[in-house]
């Protein structure tokens, strides 16, 4: 379903003055609102077409009803994001729960909704029907060279699927490893899981990235074959300069100084996206922003910084993505919700003095350093968000119009109350 472009008119006409009244009090203090507005319109986070439908744990999964049945109502509940906050203009999609059977028309109805093809994502994490050999011990490091194999073909398959629509990267994700001492042998491992990679990097169009992305542990529990940003830098440069590495929020042992992370990855010119999420213990997939967004801060802190540094372009030299599981929410409120923390905490990252934050660290003034950054971070940067929305077309309080329409209830009338989506 869409949203008609009058319904989100009579929205924004409702809320215009309030809003207007809280722009003008956050822009006198800004000195170039419209540069930053622009940045802003820009921005994009790609949507996985896995995350339309309610997500699962291994105890259990309680679809909420009126989930996309195939690709095009995926690409069609991603328009309807996009129709509201005008932030979600990109599709990433997962090979093969969203193979593209007619590449042609998928690409004409992605582009009716305003979308275009985010990275191209394999799959060799699980077994699929018909699949001659098992990945239970791994893939692309396996001891059997077929099961090697067999990753690597799968890995270029979804490449040629990627050419099709238009994409330019491919994001690897493998959860070989073990879970027992003396199950591995980590050497073997690692060259194996790099001698598969190279194929595939071989397969890679010219203007085409390869991410490489890592994650500590799950489900192996001893070892993992990318188990950090360093074994993923180490793949990506001996790979060569179109592989990159992949951060996801959720793949780091507690505690871990991710910002910092980031700006060295930037610094080596390594640093290929993000995927996107929140946790509190370890991989939780939470809402992004909803239980650390000053980490998110700070993490933006060192994007906006460090590409800034290397003349980097904030919207299209890196690859932005949610990657989160909606357990116990409907989906699409909680890619709303998503976005727009995302997009507020580009925003204050925006905001900070950049000129006073590196004087401060010039003269250790460290107590001036922390005032600056939580200055930006305390600024209520909403009404930006929404003037930019706004200027785009979208509606000022996307979530409010969603619920307001009753989109949820929309697409289980339509669609039917047990309808589930592919993906996890």
């Amino acid at each position: 379903m869409q949203i008609d472009k009058y319904k989100i008119e009579e929205h924004n006409t409702f809320l215009q003055k309030d809003h207007q009244r809280k722009l003008d009090f956050i822009a006198a203090d800004i000195k170039d609102i419209s540069g930053l507005l622009q940045k802003l319109i820009e921005f994009q986070v790609a949507i996985p077409s896995w995350a339309l439908g309610t997500g699962g744990t291994r105890f259990g999964r309680f679809s909420g009803g009126g989930e996309p049945g195939n690709l095009e109502e995926k690409i069609e509940d991603i328009g309807l994001l996009h129709s509201l906050n005008k932030s979600s203009g990109a599709i990433s999609l997962h090979i093969p729960w969203d193979i593209p059977e007619n590449a042609t028309h998928i690409k004409a109805l992605a582009a009716q909704h305003q979308l275009k093809f985010d990275a191209m994502n394999s799959n060799t994490f699980q077994n699929q029907p018909g699949q001659k050999l098992s990945y239970k011990f791994g893939s692309m490091q396996h001891v059997d060279k077929a099961v090697r194999k067999q990753a690597v073909d799968h890995n270029i398959e979804v490449i040629k699927y990627g050419i099709e629509l238009g994409s330019e990267s491919l994001t690897v994700w493998l959860s070989d490893g073990s879970c027992f001492p003396g199950q591995l042998n980590f050497r073997k491992a690692f060259q194996n899981t790099l001698e598969s990679l190279q194929e595939v990097y071989k397969a890679l169009p010219d203007q085409w990235k390869m991410f490489v992305e890592y994650k500590a542990f799950e489900p192996n529990f001893y070892s993992t074959t990318v188990g950090d940003w360093g074994q993923s830098l180490l793949y990506t440069s001996k790979l060569g300069k179109k592989a990159y590495t992949l951060v996801d929020l959720g793949h780091h042992l507690p505690n871990a100084n991710i910002e910092q992370i980031v700006a060295l990855l930037l610094m080596e010119g390594k640093l290929g996206g993000f995927h996107f999420n929140d946790s509190k213990y370890g991989d939780d997939d939470l809402t992004v922003g909803s239980i650390k967004p000053y980490q998110l801060f700070l993490i933006f802190n060192e994007l906006v910084e460090g590409m800034d540094a290397k003349g980097m372009n904030h919207a299209n030299d890196l690859g932005w993505m949610i990657d989160a599981s909606h357990n116990v929410k409907d989906p699409l409120e909680d890619l709303l919700q998503s976005v727009e923390a995302i997009m507020i905490t580009y925003a204050q990252a925006l905001l900070i003095d950049r000129r006073k934050l590196s004087d401060a660290q010039m003269n250790n003034d460290t107590v001036a350093a922390q005032e600056i950054l939580q200055q930006a971070f305390r600024t209520d940067v909403r009404p930006l968000v929404a003037e930019a929305r706004l200027r785009s077309g979208g509606a000022l309080e996307p979530l409010t119009l969603f619920r307001t329409e009753k989109v949820r209830e929309k697409l289980i009338k339509e669609r039917g109350s047990k309808t589930v989506a592919t993906g996890l």
